[in-house]
């Protein structure tokens, strides 16, 4: 923390711009303590509060547009390999996913709030089909929410984070001894969760004419086929394919709960 906080105040907006930037891209860093930090530099007078907010909401908006753009272009693929780094894979997309069904298209703005989703927002929306120019007005609105609220802390509580600073100052070496081993710990662990998850695949995939033949030659005995596309997606008129049923994402245990156990399920959604 001591060396955050020091690193801002001397190079200000390109080190909170970096670290906000690689965090949006789901990289592993804290964002939010750079973030206080320059808020206790804003109120020292070290940095001007119009050039900290705009580069945050710069470096965050830039991180997100890559990631939507991967999303769209790659799907699943790019979902997979971020749950598989997170502490829980099995639930991460659905987790994700839920916050889209629940709050809709403004699951965007407090995304960056809500700890597992905030990596997930951008390519999820992006391999949603969100419009861009859609994704990009909501994710200002979250961007600039959040860079107010942990710079507004960080200005609001300059003289507590001196004392922190000059806490540490006194520990010496036993304190940034500490923080190595932490840094070499966290990293330690997140590597060992991707190995730990390294074979696990987001869903099985089927090509549509191999699903085509399946329905031929076994038909309704032994297939289930079920529409989950999202409200955002679907309507009560909407066309579906022949012989299969609906299942509401926000209902989705119960659903599946009362479904045969002897079929095979098919899911399809966008």
């Amino acid at each position: 923390m001591n060396e955050i906080l020091s690193l801002v105040a001397r190079h200000g907006y390109l080190i909170v711009f970096v670290v906000v930037f690689l965090e949006s891209m789901g990289l592993p860093l804290p964002a939010a303590l750079a973030l206080v930090a320059g808020g206790a530099a804003v109120a020292s007078g070290t940095l001007r509060a119009e050039v900290l907010l705009f580069s945050a909401v710069a470096a965050m908006l830039l991180g997100d547009s890559l990631l939507y753009i991967l999303g769209n272009r790659t799907g699943w693929a790019l979902l997979g390999f971020l749950c598989r780094v997170s502490n829980n894979p099995e639930t991460c997309i659905l987790r994700s996913a839920e916050s889209f069904y629940k709050r809709g298209r403004s699951a965007v703005v407090v995304a960056k709030f809500i700890p597992g989703v905030n990596a997930m927002a951008a390519p999820l929306a992006g391999s949603m089909k969100m419009p861009f120019e859609q994704f990009v007005g909501l994710d200002l609105i979250g961007a600039t929410l959040y860079v107010l609220a942990y710079g507004g802390i960080g200005f609001l509580f300059r003289d507590f984070l001196a004392a922190i600073i000059r806490g540490f100052q006194t520990a010496g070496h036993a304190v940034e001894i500490v923080l190595l081993a932490a840094l070499i710990a966290y990293v330690a662990y997140r590597f060992w969760l991707y190995r730990k998850h390294r074979l696990y695949r987001v869903v099985p995939r089927v090509q549509v004419f191999e699903l085509a033949k399946l329905l031929q030659s076994a038909g309704s005995d032994r297939i289930v086929v079920a529409d989950v596309r999202s409200h955002g997606y679907y309507d009560a008129g909407a066309m579906r394919i022949r012989g299969s049923i609906r299942i509401e994402p926000n209902n989705l245990f119960e659903a599946i709960a009362a479904l045969p156990k002897d079929k095979d399920l098919y899911l399809y959604c966008t």
